[in-house]
């Protein structure tokens, strides 16, 4: 099977980065809702999916001094072929992922030393690692054992092969699709659960699940709204941001705005357009060799720019950029690494987003910056500006100061039914330059031809 191949080069690739040194990956344990037997979906830490390739709950990865990789799994309880059906055997798992399969409990014998591990998400596995390796796993802070694995999975993982290509592919065409049905099932007098039903949907008729909670709100300026009760009124903004997740694990993430009626407002499509152009901005400037905060600088000043030829704003673009008045509509960084992750690799925090030596910036318009490396071909990013009025920050009293008068609250108040847009599509670097994965319709035109047209307009 192919993807036997393109994981023992993944384990090749980290085994020589290690240099020698052991290490255990979890693939963590299924999470109960309530009680024991009511368990949420599992789904495996994305390290141990790169390296292996499927999931196993409970399993561990274990890679030795001689670079021999072995599986650990957890035998079938008795009584729970019942429930779920026969478990693969230890050869069959063998087959499947062409790696030395052994029962979990003979894990404890192998480890014969030092040994580099990841902190799992849920607390039951990290005791376990713990346990495993006599030693405190820490969720917020690498042991300075762990480092030189996070460093080895962080290189590979920064960089994606032509297997994970195809599967970004996939999840984005899939998430496309899913906006695109959303668009056209809109319609005033609907509510936000509508929304969500039918991008899950979508996802779920092409065998892919969510790769995070769906967010779909008419309350834009709240970043990541996760309630469903908006009603949708003629007159609103409807912002969706949302991806499928692939069987595999890897991630799509795109974000719409558009108009619940089908039509936008003068005013709406006046800073709508501003957004589009920000984002254009920072897609044209997306290529090998650039530096990711010079494209979140790059969206940034564009957006200004627009604000300034509204009136929003008056003064020199340059200036308000430096005093981070951006800032106050636009909080968040221009996007993040995208992989097996939504945000890759986050769980290792700015040590993957941040290049070494770089780090991440105490001032109000960088701090939020999830990403700040030189872009290199194979890297698969998000590129999202937006515009918020968030009244926390929209009067954050530090950056109100230094913009002072600067920002015309008369001209303000004609676009307050926007309270948020973001637009956001998944893109891969490349030698030339850059490939936008993603294809929802995100031109006025576009947008305004698909909403409210109905499932008949397929």
């Amino acid at each position: 099977m192919e993807f036997r191949e393109v994981t023992a080069r993944r384990r090749a690739l980290v085994i020589e980065a290690l240099e020698g040194r052991r290490a255990l990956i979890p693939a963590g344990r299924p999470h109960a809702r309530n009680y024991p037997a009511n368990r949420y979906p599992f789904r495996a830490s994305s390290h141990f999916l790169y390296l292996v390739g499927c999931a196993a709950p409970g399993a561990f990865l274990y890679l030795d001094r001689g670079g021999e990789a072995t599986l650990f799994i957890e035998p079938q309880a008795p009584g729970d072929a019942m429930w779920h059906g026969p478990a693969p055997s230890f050869a069959a798992w063998a087959s499947r992922t062409g790696i030395v399969t052994r029962p979990l409990d003979a894990l404890r014998q192998a480890l014969d030393g030092p040994t580099a591990t990841l902190p799992a998400m849920d607390c039951a596995t990290r005791a376990e690692q713990a346990q495993l390796l006599e030693r405190p796993i820490d969720l917020n802070r690498l042991d300075p054992i762990d480092e030189p694995l996070a460093d080895a999975l962080i290189q590979a993982r920064l960089i994606h092969d032509k297997a994970a290509i195809r599967q970004l592919r996939a999840a984005a065409a899939v998430t496309s699709e899913a906006h695109r049905a959303a668009m056209r099932v809109t319609r005033p007098g609907l509510n936000a659960w509508a929304i969500r039903a039918s991008v899950e949907a979508t996802m779920t008729r092409w065998g892919m699940g969510t790769a995070f909670p769906t967010i779909a709100t008419t309350r834009g300026e709240i970043l990541h709204n996760e309630g469903y009760d908006d009603p949708l009124r003629a007159g609103d903004l409807l912002l969706l941001d949302a991806g499928a997740e692939g069987p595999e694990g890897w991630a799509g993430d795109v974000s719409r705005t558009w108009p619940v009626s089908g039509r936008f407002s003068g005013p709406q499509r006046d800073l709508y357009t501003v957004v589009l152009n920000a984002q254009a901005a920072a897609l044209a400037l997306a290529h090998p060799g650039v530096r990711y905060r010079d494209v979140h600088m790059e969206a940034a000043a564009a957006l200004l720019a627009g604000l300034v030829a509204l009136g929003i704003f008056k003064g020199d673009v340059q200036e308000l950029l430096a005093d981070d008045a951006h800032a106050l509509f636009f909080p968040h960084g221009v996007g993040h690494l995208l992989g097996l992750d939504v945000h890759d690799m986050e769980d290792l925090g700015d040590r993957a987003g941040y290049a070494p030596g770089w780090s991440r910036s105490t001032r109000f318009g960088l701090s939020a910056l999830r990403l700040d490396r030189v872009l290199e071909p194979g890297m698969a990013i998000t590129i999202e500006p937006g515009f918020y009025q968030a009244p926390a920050i929209v009067n954050h009293p530090e950056i109100r100061a230094r913009v002072g008068d600067r920002l015309r609250l008369d001209v303000l108040a004609r676009y307050q039914d926007v309270r948020g847009i973001r637009v956001e599509d998944d893109v891969l670097i490349t030698p030339q330059g850059a490939e936008i994965l993603t294809n929802a319709p995100k031109t006025l035109r576009g947008i305004e031809a698909i909403v409210g047209a109905g499932e008949e307009a397929r």
